[in-house]
């Protein structure tokens, strides 16, 4: 599937949850810390946009916000919250569109960038974010680190949750590092809704080289966004490049 046909009106819709899951406080507050911060009272740019997550609590801290979105449908969403003279959006892929001006920061949070599913797509989005950073910019990209060790010989798919009424189920091909998360919602009817949603799994080393060839080099990289050390256990990254 498109990635616009994946986000259409009814994800829109069940994507906010307002104060709860990736939209608590807790979980919105320190990536809003650490970007005020990384764009240094300059301007900044969210690659996928979505419904504002990150960008209305930014530009609410003093920090002017563009976007890049895809999604009407999820842009729509956005502009219940605020408008195109608040947060301004350009509709448009992340790998190639181009928003006016130069950035200090551009930033791709919550494992995005795997929604662009070939190598070359996502060697185009370093360099579309090297393109709109000014000398001393960064990039900030926050990714999962791919979970293949909990993979037995032989096996294709993992359970990833398991709750009254969901069942998530990740499959991969390693061959083309394709990773298809399966959301089963179901009630007590014999009936069940799957959704599906693909995606490209990256190796930290791989994006190293993916912002080398963009003319960008790593400054940091750390576990989360409060700054933990980042390690051979570690799920996640926050990885932060620099254009020189």
């Amino acid at each position: 599937m498109r990635q616009d046909e994946i986000w259409d009106a009814e994800v829109a819709a069940a994507y906010d949850t307002p104060g709860a899951g990736m939209f608590a406080p807790e979980a919105v507050d320190p990536v809003v810390e650490r970007l005020a911060a990384l764009a240094g009272g300059g301007r900044a740019l969210e690659f996928a946009i979505g419904t504002g997550r990150i960008a209305v609590p930014l530009a609410a801290r003093g920090v002017p916000v563009t976007g890049i979105e895809l999604s009407r449908p999820m842009l729509e969403r956005l502009r219940a919250k605020a408008d195109e003279a608040a947060i301004p959006v350009v509709v448009g892929d992340m790998a190639t569109t181009r928003a006016p001006g130069e950035y200090s920061l551009v930033y791709l949070v919550f494992n995005t960038i795997s929604n662009l599913v070939t190598q070359d797509e996502q060697v185009a989005c370093f360099a579309n974010a090297a393109a709109h950073l000014g000398p001393g910019g960064r990039f900030v990209v926050e990714l999962e680190v791919p979970a293949l060790r909990v993979l037995p010989p032989g096996q294709p798919a993992t359970v990833f949750a398991a709750e009254p009424g969901y069942l998530g189920i990740d499959t991969y091909d390693p061959l083309h590092q394709i990773l298809v998360s399966h959301h089963v919602r179901f009630d007590d009817s014999r009936q069940a809704r799957v959704t599906r949603s693909p995606h490209r799994y990256i190796w930290p080393s791989e994006m190293d080289l993916m912002a080398r060839l963009a003319g960008l080099e790593l400054e940091s990289r750390h576990a989360d966004w409060a700054g933990a050390s980042f390690t051979a256990e570690s799920t996640t990254h926050v990885s932060v490049y620099r254009r020189p």
